[in-house]
């Protein structure tokens, strides 16, 4: 079906992506990796179409460093010829760093700004940067409390603590929405990206749209106080070694810290949680708000839908539709076409992410066999 701008998305069918016989997975063993199981990272070789030689460069969000590992894997297992290195520098970084032609593709958890799109024509001789999703899944809300391990929040509050307005763990704000709860008298220690990051620029978006958010939303950190450490990796390890300690990270990074995650009041009648599945009830009603080839969504943090987690992420990979450099375009091509696929797909949801809608995951496709 051909995709209509803003028509709503389908819900997302993570099981439709599943292929036949198991896609076993092979961690790749950096001690930032986290969520990956051992398997057989050559079961679908035979499946990955090897195109171009040498050394492909590419950098930007650390939301999707965990997927990205078991990518490059899995194709470097197939294509020998070629190696795939890429830096989970940050979406913004990444982004600054495609714009100045250093590498062949970005990843991005925020869509390209109107300006970075007209910047991109200096590098895409003839054509533009243009943003295809190609993960999705829930931020998680990371927390160490001693003698907390079930705990709720709601927009309002986690702006509050977030912006350094509520400051102790048993405020009120907090014990009305955990009546049952031994909240503590500790004092909160937020944690915020250090690096410009699509992660923060989707938080703040939610928190400005459903908890009054007293900044814009940005890549860059605007609220007030706390502490700043670098990558999902980096504050994600800060909670799990800091008594009082609240941030948000991609949710894999929580299942494999063993980091608990607070569950969401939407005004739904139960609090969510953040799951893969929860996350694709609410990004199901994502608009498309990209134009032709440019796949950038609208994501909805305001749904009140039962078991939808509305703190969501959609990272996009950035490259140029057209005027791709003649040493790199083989292998791009390649390697988009192997993430998109069902096989690459069917890896996400064992990782904490959540696959592709089929609708969204065939427009991808057909662009990716596109880029020129």
């Amino acid at each position: 079906m051909k995709l209509q701008r803003k028509n709503r998305v389908r819900a997302l069918a993570v099981g439709a992506l599943a292929v036949s016989g198991a896609l076993a997975l092979t961690a790749c063993g950096s001690d930032d990796t986290a969520g990956g199981n051992g398997g057989n990272s050559s079961a679908k070789a035979s499946n990955i179409k090897c195109e171009g030689k040498g050394k492909l460069l590419a950098s930007g969000s650390s939301a999707q460093k965990n997927a990205m590992d078991v990518w490059v894997q899995n194709y470097s297992g197939a294509c020998k010829d070629t190696e795939i290195n890429y830096q989970p520098t940050g979406s913004g970084a990444g982004v600054t760093t495609f714009l100045q032609g250093q590498t062949a593709f970005a990843g991005s958890d925020s869509a390209l700004k109107p300006e970075e799109v007209t910047k991109s024509k200096e590098i895409c001789k003839g054509g533009q940067a243009i943003d295809l999703p190609m993960v999705g899944g829930p931020i998680a809300v990371g927390y160490n409390v001693p003698g907390v391990d079930n705990l709720v929040l709601d927009a309002p509050t986690l702006s509050k603590i977030f912006n350094s307005e509520i400051k102790k763990w048993n405020d009120k704000a907090i014990q009305k929405l955990n009546p049952d709860a031994k909240l503590p008298d500790l004092k909160i220690q937020p944690f915020h990206r250090s690096d410009d990051s699509g992660t923060t620029d989707n938080l703040t978006k939610y928190l400005k749209a459903a908890g009054g958010w007293k900044h814009e939303p940005a890549k860059k950190w605007e609220g007030e106080g706390g502490q700043a450490a670098s990558g999902s990796a980096g504050v994600s390890s800060q909670v799990k070694q800091t008594s009082g300690a609240i941030s948000y990270f991609e949710l894999s990074y929580a299942t494999s810290g063993k980091i608990p995650t607070a569950k969401l009041n939407t005004g739904a009648k139960e609090p969510v949680e953040a799951t893969v599945d929860n996350a694709s009830k609410a990004i199901a009603e994502a608009t498309q708000v990209g134009t032709g080839d440019d796949l950038a969504l609208k994501l909805n943090y305001t749904t009140k839908a039962e078991g939808a987690y509305p703190l969501t992420l959609v990272t996009y990979e950035i490259a140029c539709d057209k005027g791709n450099k003649a040493e790199t375009l083989p292998a791009t091509k390649s390697f988009l076409t192997y993430v998109s696929s069902k096989d690459g797909q069917a890896a996400l949801k064992e990782l904490g992410y959540a696959p592709l809608p089929t609708e969204i995951a065939d427009k991808v496709r057909a662009t990716v066999a596109k880029i020129s």
